[in-house]
C-alpha cells in the first residue's frame, strides 16, 4: 500500500474491511466500546488519548484508533465487542458503564481490555481482585464502598426532615438485573437511611422514556429526595431528569459530574477525565507488553460536590452552612 493510500485511510478506519485491517501487524489499534455516545464522553477520550500520546503512540502516526459507539442502545454491545475481536484489534478500552467491559470479556479470552465503569468489578465476576485482577482484564472504576452511603448522607444534611427516599437505577447496569432491590448499592442505600429511621424507594429505567414512570412512582411513594445513580444513559439525559425532578418539586442528588452546572440540585462524583487518563496510562502500559492481570483496579481517591444555589432557592430549600463549606463547587 502507498504511504499517501495508508495516511488517507486512517480517517476512515471504521469503515476498513477486516482483513485490511489485519495487513497492519506493527501498527497497534485500539477499539473504544462504549455503551454511550460521542459527544458524551468526547472530554474523557481526550484525556484517553492524551496519556497514550505521551507514552509515544499517536493516532495516524502509530496508532490506529476504531470506535464503537452504541447511543445508550445496550443490546447492540455484545455484536460490537465481537465486531472489534473480528478486526483484531490489539487493545479493548471499555467505557461508559459496566456493560462494555462485560461484552468485551465475553467476547475475548485474549485481546487485554482495559475498563472505566461505576461498578465493583469483583461483585460482576469481570476481575479476581481489584489487587490482582487476572486473565486479560483491569481498569478503573469510579465506585468505592461507602459512596452510596455518602450521597444519601449528603441528601439527608439537604433535606433532614426527609424519611422517605428514592434511588433509581438502571437494571442493565449492575449485577441481578431481575431483582434490583437485592443489589449492594440498594443494601447501602437502605443501611445509611436506617440510621435517621429513614426507608428507600427503588424504581428502575433502562431507557429515557422510562424515567417519567419512575418519577411518578416516587410521587406516589411520598418521595422526599432522590439519588440518581451514575449510569451512562442518565448522565447523556441529565435535561430529562432534571425538568422531572423541577416538574415533581424534589431534591435530587446526582451520581456523575456537570449535573449541578446544568441545574441540578447537587452531584457528589469523581472527576471522569482523571480516571480516562489512568485508563490510558494503563492501556499505553499493556501496549508496551505488561499484561492487564498484573495490573491493579484504579479507584477514585478524590471526589467533588457540587450545589447549584439556584436550584435550591426555586425548592424552597435552605442549605445548611456546614453543607455549603464542605462544597467543592458552588453555582450561583
Amino acid at each position: 500500500m502507498r504511504r499517501r493510500e495508508f495516511i488517507a485511510g486512517l480517517g476512515s478506519a471504521a469503515a476498513w474491511p477486516v482483513l485490511a485491517r489485519a495487513q497492519q501487524p506493527t501498527m497497534p489499534v485500539i477499539g473504544f466500546l462504549s455503551s454511550g455516545a460521542p459527544g458524551q464522553f468526547a472530554p474523557a477520550v481526550a484525556s484517553f488519548m492524551q496519556v497514550l500520546r505521551e507514552a509515544g503512540f499517536n493516532e495516524g502516526q502509530n496508532l490506529v484508533v476504531e470506535q464503537r459507539w452504541a447511543n445508550n442502545q445496550y443490546d447492540r454491545l455484545p455484536e460490537m465487542a465481537a465486531d472489534l475481536v473480528r478486526a483484531r484489534v490489539s487493545l479493548i478500552a471499555a467505557i461508559g458503564n459496566n456493560l462494555p467491559a462485560r461484552a468485551a470479556k465475553a467476547a475475548t479470552s485474549t485481546i487485554p481490555i482495559v475498563f472505566f465503569m461505576g461498578a465493583d468489578p469483583v461483585a460482576l465476576g469481570l476481575v479476581d481482585s481489584l489487587n490482582r485482577p487476572g486473565g486479560n482484564i483491569t481498569g478503573v472504576t469510579s465506585i468505592i464502598v461507602d459512596t452510596v452511603q455518602k450521597r444519601f448522607q449528603l441528601l439527608h444534611d439537604m433535606v433532614p426532615n426527609a424519611r422517605r427516599f428514592g434511588f433509581l437505577l438502571n437494571p442493565d447496569n449492575g449485577p441481578n438485573p431481575d431483582n434490583v432491590s437485592n443489589r449492594p448499592a440498594v443494601i447501602d442505600a437502605r443501611d445509611a437511611v436506617r440510621t435517621w429511621g429513614g426507608t428507600v424507594e427503588v424504581a428502575s429505567a433502562k431507557a429515557a422514556p422510562e424515567f417519567d414512570a419512575a418519577f411518578a412512582k416516587f410521587a406516589e411513594r411520598h418521595v422526599e429526595a432522590i439519588f440518581i445513580g451514575g449510569d451512562a444513559l442518565f448522565a447523556s439525559e441529565i435535561g430529562h431528569l432534571i425538568r422531572l425532578a423541577a416538574q415533581y418539586a424534589v431534591p435530587v442528588i446526582y451520581g456523575f459530574p456537570g449535573s449541578a452546572r446544568t441545574g441540578g440540585l447537587m452531584s457528589y462524583s469523581v472527576d471522569n477525565g482523571d480516571l480516562l487518563r489512568q485508563a490510558g496510562l494503563y492501556a499505553g502500559r499493556i501496549l508496551k507488553g505488561e499484561k492487564p492481570g498484573d495490573l491493579p483496579v484504579v479507584q477514585p481517591t478524590k471526589f467533588t460536590l457540587a450545589i447549584n444555589l439556584n436550584t435550591a432557592k426555586a425548592l424552597g430549600l435552605t442549605i445548611p452552612e456546614t453543607l455549603l463549606a464542605t462544597a467543592d463547587e458552588v453555582i450561583q
